[in-house]
């Protein structure tokens, strides 16, 4: 998997997509990122005048061992709870995706049960991870299967004509993991960006901040695949083969929040190049956030304070897509009022 060499994205689609938004007729760069963003998903695509209506958000859902250290609010349940609900159609993320025209994808990575989620693709390879507290989360081999299921997903939602694919997750203590991968890859102090999950009391976040910088001094230093399979989890490493995959199949991949984004730092140090194809979503809560895709060279879209998980916010810019492809593709140009278009001088 190492030996991947990942194409660029079409850089002459790119400019023929930037001098079609120069032919509208409205200011030059009016629309400011967004323009960018419709620039960069025709390159990726490799067409400027893309077709984004056929997409889907896949959600990975796994158990995570640290949680035995009472760094969560809620206990491991939670996760079947809300796969459960993916599953049925009754989850935040369902009703936003039905919205927005999305395609949801729940996949059983490794949620601690053993039974057959009505619904959920069944990708388990174990369930949940070990405590990494006391031994590294996964092995090698868990590891390395949970980013091909990532990639495998790619291949073949591509195969079948969706042409972007949102991220999403869903495991209970995957922001201590989230956190831990950060910390661990880009050198960040813990005390600073380890947040409070899903509510956190004081003395549970002490906790939290503990068990990280445990961790992190502990495997701190390794390669980012070994950092991965110490302190992450299985929905970080199949969310990582997402990222590898769209890089691939030249997919454009939408980043979601802070857990997401973890993953796609890891999918870069493994595989440089697949950050240009990963499209952020929103800015999330909190610095850590921001340090990720700052790590990326990516700014969001979206400022909402959001941390619902899901892929929720990775979803919410659908719509927002939708509007601008639209006025991409259909709006009036200077020819049509018959008055001369803005000429670039830098």
């Amino acid at each position: 998997m190492f030996e991947i060499k990942i194409e660029k994205p079409d850089n002459t689609v790119y400019k023929k997509a930037k001098q079609n938004w120069d032919a509208i007729s409205k200011p030059l760069d009016g629309l400011g990122d967004f323009e960018e963003l419709i620039c960069r998903i025709s390159a990726i695509l490799g067409d400027e005048y893309p077709d984004i209506t056929k997409r889907a958000a896949v959600i990975f859902c796994a158990d995570n061992g640290i949680v035995e250290e009472g760094v969560t609010q809620s206990d491991k349940s939670i996760t079947l709870a809300v796969a459960k609900a993916l599953g049925s159609g009754k989850s935040t993320a369902n009703r936003l995706c039905a919205f927005a025209g999305v395609t949801p994808v729940p996949v059983d990575i490794g949620i601690s049960c053993d039974e057959e989620i009505p619904g959920v693709r069944n990708m388990k390879l174990c369930r949940g991870t070990r405590n990494f507290l006391h031994e590294p989360a996964m092995t090698e081999k868990e590891a390395f299967s949970a980013i091909e299921k990532g990639m495998d997903i790619v291949k073949e939602l591509a195969g079948i004509g969706y042409s972007i694919i949102a991220t999403g997750e869903m495991g209970i203590g995957n922001t201590t993991t989230s956190t831990a991968i950060l910390c661990s890859l880009l050198g960040l102090d813990i005390d600073e960006v380890t947040g409070r999950g899903a509510g956190l009391d004081d003395v549970g976040l002490l906790k939290k901040k503990q068990v990280i910088k445990i961790t992190v001094n502990k495997y701190g230093g390794q390669s980012a695949f070994d950092i991965l399979r110490s302190v992450g989890g299985l929905d970080i490493a199949g969310l990582a083969g997402l990222y590898i995959g769209g890089a691939i199949h030249h997919v454009p991949i939408v980043v979601d929040g802070v857990i997401s984004a973890a993953a796609a730092v890891v999918a870069e140090a493994l595989i440089p190049g697949a950050k240009n194809y990963m499209i952020p979503s929103h800015a999330g809560r909190g610095r850590l956030m921001s340090y990720a895709l700052s790590s990326l060279g990516l700014k969001p879209y979206i400022n909402g304070n959001m941390a619902l998980g899901e892929g929720s916010g990775a979803i919410m810019l659908f719509p927002i897509l939708d509007m601008v492809m639209d006025y991409y593709k259909n709006g009036s140009v200077f020819d049509d009022y018959g008055i001369e278009k803005y000429k670039r001088f830098l």
